[in-house]
């Protein structure tokens, strides 16, 4: 049996795979460039070299494997319609026709099932598509990631301050840190199933911009506060960074502020993770004191 991984250089990816081989699986590291694989390939998989874009390499890439794992590459400044999707989107499909794995696992996210237009719309369409193929489909929602306190690392270490667009600081939301994600997938691949299923994972508890302010805290050994940017600030400011079409970013932002997006039931069917935000903030790079 071999396992076929994209995103496989990423936490999630990386996470899934280390946890298959540890279980004595075969791995297959599907890569876009082949230097990224050699250290997959010392671990002891099969490396193939695949963009995701590319419906042929993508179909020699997965011809063989038992089961593939979907990890669609992050688009945060999308043009209107979402185009970038709509190409791997098509290309992966094509792979999939083609070489018909009993198994796949498609990385979605919180929010698919959002009644609103976001940018978390592009894993919508994905889930859309997949689900029309006669495969068993395993689609996992995993939460907002614990991880992208990365961001906030430098601001934290210099000012004690995390700038937060999400509002108000004491709310809770749904947070998952990247290594149970890919933990979890991994335990989900290995199963069988007919059909598609959906699972929701989130963190063992929910966590608002004040615990991850909290947990910079105790990991820097020093006072650090959440504070809000104004939402009337936010399309100038995206812009201001380079995004050519922030509309689809703002929404997001608002799903998860304005609680649409959101687990079923509120996450009483989630999986539950291991692992904190402590842990995570933990293991991020704090900057050298000058």
């Amino acid at each position: 049996m071999t396992y076929a991984i994209t995103g496989i250089t990423g936490k999630v990816g990386g996470a899934l795979a280390r946890t298959l081989l540890a279980a004595g699986q075969r791995v297959r590291a599907v890569v876009r460039d082949a230097g990224t694989g050699d250290v997959w390939t010392a671990r002891g998989c099969e490396v193939a070299v695949a963009d995701m874009e590319d419906a042929s390499a993508l179909t020699a890439a997965f011809r063989g494997a038992t089961a593939v794992f979907i990890l669609p590459p992050p688009e945060f400044d999308p043009s209107p319609g979402y185009p970038e999707a709509q190409a791997v989107i098509d290309s992966v499909v094509a792979a999939l026709e083609a070489t018909r794995p009993k198994k796949v696992l498609l990385l979605s996210t919180i929010g698919a099932d959002a009644a609103y237009d976001n940018l978390l719309s592009q894993r919508t369409m994905f889930e859309t598509a997949l689900t029309q193929l006669p495969l068993a489909l395993t689609i996992l929602r995993p939460a907002w990631f614990i991880d992208n306190a990365a961001w906030d690392m430098a601001s934290a270490h210099d000012t004690g301050v995390i700038h937060s667009f999400l509002m108000p600081t004491d709310r809770a939301i749904p947070m998952v840190a990247a290594q149970d994600v890919g933990r979890v997938a991994a335990e989900l691949l290995q199963e069988d199933w007919v059909g598609t299923r959906v699972v929701e994972l989130e963190g063992p508890r929910r966590i608002s911009p004040n615990d991850l302010a909290d947990a910079f805290a105790c990991v820097l050994g020093r006072p650090v506060h959440a504070v809000p940017v104004p939402r009337e600030s936010w399309y100038e400011l995206f812009r201001s960074q380079g995004m050519k079409n922030p509309e689809p970013r703002i929404r997001m932002l608002d799903g998860f502020n304005e609680g649409w997006i959101d687990f079923a039931d509120g996450g009483r069917q989630t999986i539950k993770g291991w692992i904190y935000p402590t842990s995570v903030i933990a293991a991020l790079e704090i900057p050298a004191d000058v």
